[in-house]
């Protein structure tokens, strides 16, 4: 499969994952919500909101690459070379950035762009302005 191919069958599949989840149990798809729900003190959740859900969600992060890679025979090949603790400091600046944000990508860039929400627009475009000085500072220091 070409990757424009895997790209436009992996964006139908989100997608159509997101439009299921607010049909089924009426709330947006956002991963940091679902995911930042199991982190509240039992009976400490909105009424009406599970914490079965986000586990299952967080259930599917996790197991998802094992069963992709049974699926199709093996790991695709890559190299990584940043250390541990420089991917850990990189998850946390994440985890922190998507709770300043008020969601992460998922929800503002899938769900939030659906629904026309402004602050999903601006989220979306601080996101990707983000991500692309990133990388140029990144190329300019290496």
């Amino acid at each position: 499969m070409s990757i424009v191919a895997s790209a436009f069958a992996g964006g139908l599949l989100i997608g159509l994952s997101a439009a299921l989840f607010l049909l089924v149990d009426g709330r947006i798809a956002g991963i940091s919500g679902l995911v930042a729900g199991l982190a509240r003190p039992a009976g400490k959740a909105p009424a009406g909101e599970s914490w079965r859900i986000g586990l299952a969600f967080l259930a599917g992060l996790v197991l998802g690459p094992p069963v992709f890679a049974l699926a199709a025979g093996g790991w695709p090949a890559m190299r990584i070379e940043a250390s541990l603790p420089v991917l850990a400091l990189a998850g946390l600046l994440v985890g922190f950035g998507t709770r300043l944000g008020s969601g992460c990508t998922s929800g503002h860039g899938v769900c939030g762009l659906a629904r026309l929400s402004p602050r999903s627009a601006v989220a979306v475009a601080v996101f990707l302005g983000s991500g692309m000085l990133t990388v140029a500072l990144g190329r300019v220091l290496a």
